[in-house]
């Protein structure tokens, strides 16, 4: 059965799609009992049977991923780009590598955010200790991420109701792509994003998972150029619904 994925653009060059949290983007030995966004791409546009022409290698790296072009984790919902074609796949994979995208998420996180702009340069590699997750290690690879102050939000979340805390919604801008990179950064910040099972930490998520009903991280804003024509496009998706509803539900007092 193919899943229901909002498409926000789509030519014969490539689509962007609004993906839902929760949904896995690429297929993998631990994937394989869960439908993914590349299995959704794979049998929507027959990318597996379709003969294309050109280098070879482009080709069999284009369908061996779908045509996903970059990632999302699964718990972040949001702006994805799909590639229909292999030349549409290079080009807009180049862009992502090159850095000449810009890519803007929000997040809710713990605390308030001190400066309320700012740049984290601290760099990212898989952890020694569980290979699932992700830390800021010395000998990591360069990681960057700018962030701005949206709103402070003071809230009674804490002990049943009893204790305020203020929480900080943000907009990040990474300027690499870093596997959890937002993620680990506002961690290393000491100021997890809210609802987060692997960073957050255990008492924050349990508690979090009273007031809200996933990880508070969308993927917001994307510009690229189109693979094509050139043209500099801008795409956007704004906070899903569940997130909005649990930002406007949030105890204040």
């Amino acid at each position: 059965m193919l899943m229901d994925i909002p498409i926000i653009f789509e030519d014969a060059s490539f689509l962007v799609i609004d993906k839902p949290a929760g949904l896995v983007v690429n297929r993998s030995d631990t994937t394989r009992q869960v439908e993914t966004v590349q299995d959704w791409m794979e049998s929507k546009y027959s990318i597996s049977n379709t003969n294309f022409p050109g280098d070879q290698e482009l080709i069999v790296e284009f369908k061996s991923r779908g045509g996903v072009v970059h990632r999302l984790d699964k718990d972040t919902s949001g702006i994805l780009v799909l590639a229909k074609t292999p030349m549409a796949f290079s080009k807009l994979k180049n862009q992502f590598k090159e850095r000449t995208t810009v890519k803007k998420y929000l997040a809710l996180c713990h605390g308030l955010v001190e400066p309320a702009f700012g740049t984290i340069n601290a760099p990212i590699e898989r952890s020694p200790f569980n290979r699932k997750h992700f830390g800021i290690f010395a000998g990591g690879r360069e990681a960057q991420t700018d962030y701005k102050t949206i709103r402070n939000i003071n809230c009674a979340i804490k002990d049943d109701g009893k204790e305020m805390e203020t929480l900080t919604l943000l907009e990040l801008t990474p300027h690499t792509g870093r596997t959890h990179q937002i993620r680990v950064h506002l961690k290393y910040l000491n100021h997890p994003v809210i609802c987060d099972p692997i960073y957050g930490g255990r008492k924050n998520y349990q508690n979090d998972q009273k007031f809200f009903p996933r990880l508070f991280l969308h993927a917001t804003s994307l510009a690229i150029v189109h693979p094509e024509t050139g043209k500099a496009l801008k795409f956007e998706s704004p906070l899903p619904l569940d997130l909005q509803i649990a930002l406007d539900s949030l105890p204040i007092k």
